[in-house]
C-alpha cells in the first residue's frame, strides 16, 4: 500500500472533522481507497485554540509555508477559506507541483480560473468538490459525467442558513429577525450573518457551478445578488396563498444572447422540486436537452460532510498522484458572455399600499404599461381607507420593471412599494 503525505491547512469545524477521521479511520481508509493518508502537518493560526481533534501536540504549526512547502507534504488541503493567505498558498503547493483539494468557495470564485490555469502547468490537480454544497457531489457530475451535455439551467438552493431560515418563517409563521435569531442559536447562522443572508455565499457558489455547466468561466463580482433581508412574514404567506414557496435561488441559465448568473429571493412554484426542500439543506437542480432534469440534494455544510467531500478529492488525487496523471477538471473554459442584467427578464410579485379609491388600480396599471411590463394577476386585500395590491406581471426586462417601480414609489395613489420578490421561469 502506497503512502502519501498530507499536509492540512487549517483546523477549524472541517479541517478539525478531516484531520479527525484520517486519525482515527486511518485503516477504513486506507482499505477503501488503497492509500495510506499519512498527516505531516496541520497549519492553524492559533496553537492554543482547543482543536475537535485529539493529536500529538506536534502536528499542529503556525507556519503555513512549512506546510506547503515539506518535502515530505506530497498532498495540500487547504480548509482556511478566505482570499489570504489561502490563495498565495494554494498557487505556491500548485507551482511546487503538488496537487491542492479546497473546499474555498469564495477562492474559488474569485481565482478560480487562474489556479486551475497554474495547476495544468504544473500537471498537477486543483480539485474543489467541496466549495459547492458541502457533501453533496456536484462538481465532479458536472466536470466529469456531464461535460457532454448541453445544460440549459443551474439552480440552486446553496446555502443552508437562508434556507433554514426562509422554511421557519413558511412552516412556523416566524418573522425574519426571530428566524435568524433560532438559527444563530442553533449554530445555523453566523454571529455575522451578512455573507449569507446578504446572498454573497450563494453568489459564490453559483459563480462555479455556472462556470462548470456552461463551460464559461463566470467570477464572483460577476454573479448579481439580493438578500433576503427584507423579507416579511407577510409575503411568505401571501405567497402560498398564490401557489409559491419563497427560497434564496442561485440561478444560472445559457441564454443564445450569453449566460445569465444571479443570486436573489425568488418565488418558486410550489410544484417545482426545490419548492419542497427544507430546514438548511441543499439542493442543486439541472436542466438539459438530453437529460431532461436532474436534481442533487442533501446536507450543504457541516464539519463532517464537507469531510467527506474533501475525502473524496483527497482520494482522487492521490491515485492520480500514484499513476502520474492529473485529476483536475478538463471542462475547457470559453471567454465569458454575460448577459447585462437590466436586460434580464422575469416575472414580479409585488405588493403595493394603495388608496381604496377610483382610478387607483387603472393609474397603476398604465404605469406598468407605459414601460411594456404586462401584469398576470391582480388581487386587492382590505377596504376602506387603504387596501393592499397583490401583483404578479409576466415577463419583464428589469431595466423596464424598476422604471416601473420609480413611477409607483412617485404616485401619491400608492403609499408604499412594500415588497417587489422575483418569479422563477424559464424566460431570460
Amino acid at each position: 500500500m502506497s503512502t502519501i503525505g498530507v499536509g492540512i491547512l487549517g483546523g477549524g469545524t472541517v479541517g478539525g472533522s478531516l484531520t479527525r477521521r484520517l486519525l482515527e479511520e486511518h485503516e477504513v481508509i486506507a482499505l477503501k481507497s488503497g492509500i495510506s493518508f499519512d498527516v505531516r502537518h496541520v497549519g492553524v493560526r492559533n496553537l492554543t485554540k482547543p482543536r475537535s481533534f485529539g493529536s500529538d501536540p506536534g502536528l499542529l504549526t503556525d507556519d503555513l509555508q512549512r506546510v506547503v512547502d515539506d518535502p515530505a507534504v506530497q498532498l495540500v488541503v487547504e480548509l482556511m477559506g478566505g482570499l489570504e493567505p489561502a490563495g498565495t498558498l494554494v498557487e505556491r503547493a500548485l507551482a511546487a507541483g503538488k496537487p491542492v483539494v479546497t473546499a474555498n468557495k469564495e477562492l474559488m470564485a474569485a481565482r478560480g480560473f487562474e489556479l486551475l490555469k497554474v495547476a495544468e502547468k504544473a500537471g498537477v490537480s486543483l480539485l474543489f468538490e467541496a466549495a459547492v454544497g458541502g457533501g453533496i457531489p456536484i462538481i465532479r457530475p458536472l466536470s466529469q459525467s456531464l461535460a457532454g451535455e448541453k445544460i440549459s439551467t443551474v439552480l440552486g438552493i446553496v446555502n443552508g442558513t437562508t434556507n433554514y431560515i426562509l422554511t421557519n418563517m413558511t412552516e412556523a409563521g416566524m418573522d425574519y429577525a426571530d428566524a435568524l435569531a433560532e438559527a444563530q442559536a442553533l449554530g445555523f447562522a453566523e454571529a455575522d450573518p451578512t455573507a449569507d443572508v446578504g446572498g454573497g455565499d450563494a453568489a459564490a457558489k453559483a459563480a462555479i457551478l455556472a462556470s462548470l455547466a456552461f463551460g464559461t468561466w463566470v467570477a464572483g463580482d460577476q454573479v448579481y445578488r439580493d438578500g433576503i433581508e427584507t423579507l416579511g412574514a407577510s409575503d411568505i404567506a401571501y405567497a402560498r396563498q398564490l401557489g409559491y414557496v419563497i427560497k434564496l435561488l442561485a440561478i444560472g441559465q445559457a441564454t443564445e444572447r450569453g449566460v445569465c448568473v444571479r443570486v436573489h429571493a425568488t418565488l418558486v412554484d410550489e410544484g417545482h422540486p426545490l419548492a419542497s426542500v427544507r430546514g438548511a439543506q441543499n439542493a442543486i437542480f439541472l436542466e438539459g436537452p438530453a437529460i431532461g432534469q436532474l436534481m442533487f440534494s442533501g446536507p450543504g455544510a457541516g464539519g463532517e460532510p464537507t469531510a467527506t467531500a474533501v475525502l473524496g478529492d483527497m482520494i482522487d488525487a492521490g491515485r492520480e498522484l500514484l499513476a502520474g496523471t492529473a485529476a483536475t477538471p478538463k471542462v475547457q473554459f470559453q471567454p465569458s458572455r454575460l448577459v447585462d442584467f437590466a436586460e434580464v427578464s422575469t416575472s414580479w410579485y409585488l405588493r403595493l399600499e394603495v388608496d381604496d379609491s377610483p382610478g387607483v388600480l387603472a393609474t397603476v396599471a398604465g404605469m406598468f404599461g407605459q414601460h411594456g411590463v404586462s401584469i398576470g394577476s391582480v388581487w386587492q386585500e382590505g377596504r376602506g381607507d387603504g387596501a393592499t395590491l397583490l401583483i404578479v406581471t409576466h415577463a419583464a426586462p428589469e431595466r423596464e420593471m424598476r422604471a416601473a417601480l420609480d413611477d409607483l414609489a412617485n404616485y401619491e395613489g400608492v403609499s408604499q412599494v412594500a415588497a417587489a420578490i422575483r418569479v422563477y421561469s424559464d424566460d431570460v
